[in-house]
Parts: C-alpha cells; structure tokens; sequence
C-alpha cells in the first residue's frame, strides 16, 4: 500500500475509535480554562472556569457530567448578544446548577437555579430564559452565587474575561 494509503488508513482508523470510545466531541477538560473573578461588593470570589466558545461546545455544556469541582464552572461566551428569551435547559444535565446571565460589561443581570431533566425527551425538559439581555452565561453549582453572596449588579473582573 502507498505511504499515502497508510496515512490515510491510520487517520480513518483512528477517527472510528474515537467515535466509539467517546473521543468525538467535547469531553471535560478540552476546552480552555481561566479564573474568572467576580467582584461584589468589597469581595472578590474566583472560579476556574472552562470556557465554551464555540456552537458545539456551547450546546454540550456540562452534559453528562456527574460532578463539577467546587469553585468551578462554565462560562458560554457568545459572539454577539442574546435575546432576553435566550433560555439554557438541563436535558442530559445531571448537576443541579445556578446560572449567572451577563452582559457585555461582564455586569450579572440575572441568575436563575436550574434542576437536572431526568425525561429521556429533550421536548419535556424545562427551559430556563434569561429575562434579560446576555452576551455571557455562567454556570456553577446550584446555590454557589447564594453561598458566596454573588448577587444581580456583581461584575466579572474585566482582567479575568476571556
């Protein structure tokens, strides 16, 4: 077989093992990491936060996981900003989770408790809407944000953006 042909063989080999060990797609740890900071009040609260940039990433979320560190989460950045009828949902989602809907200014707008679906049907599972306008949605642990105090008017410190 020509080295070509090798070549070409490996890389179908391998991105069938992918898919049927799991490798395709997003899994935790692929996607960029930062310590966001969140500044309330005389307060500074920092989170280590994998970052979901893209469509695909933005559309697992945390998906399947069966925990998340304390003091971590997801941060959903958006090219442009949302509708206030943008909504999160928790199909396949086994985390309780809060989520924190901010705007360009990183300023928290609102923040909302969502609780794992359990249906099998995405169509049965609760839609969580912002309310408000949002360029960024970050989710933690359910009552995080209550547990440290983080509340509406809070701000991500500019220098931790992505």
């Amino acid at each position: 077989m020509p080295r070509r042909g090798v070549v070409f063989a490996l890389w179908c080999g391998l991105a069938v093992l992918g898919v049927l060990t799991g490798w395709a797609g997003v899994q935790a740890g692929d996607l960029e990491q930062r310590t966001l900071v969140i500044v309330s009040g005389d307060r500074r609260q920092a989170i280590q936060a994998e970052i979901a940039r893209r469509p695909a990433d933005r559309a697992r979320g945390l998906m399947e996981r069966e925990r998340l560190p304390a003091g971590a989460g997801m941060l959903f950045l958006f090219p442009r900003e949302q509708s206030a009828t943008g909504a999160f949902w928790m199909f396949n989602t086994r985390i309780p989770l809060s989520i924190a809907f901010i705007d360009t200014q990183g300023v928290i707008r609102a923040i909302r408790r969502m609780v794992p679906c359990a249906s099998e049907r995405s169509a049965d599972c609760p839609r969580y809407p912002a309310g408000v306008p949002f360029r960024m949605a970050l989710e933690v642990n359910a009552g995080f944000f209550a547990r440290h105090g983080i509340t509406v008017g809070d701000r991500l410190l500019p220098t931790s953006l992505p």
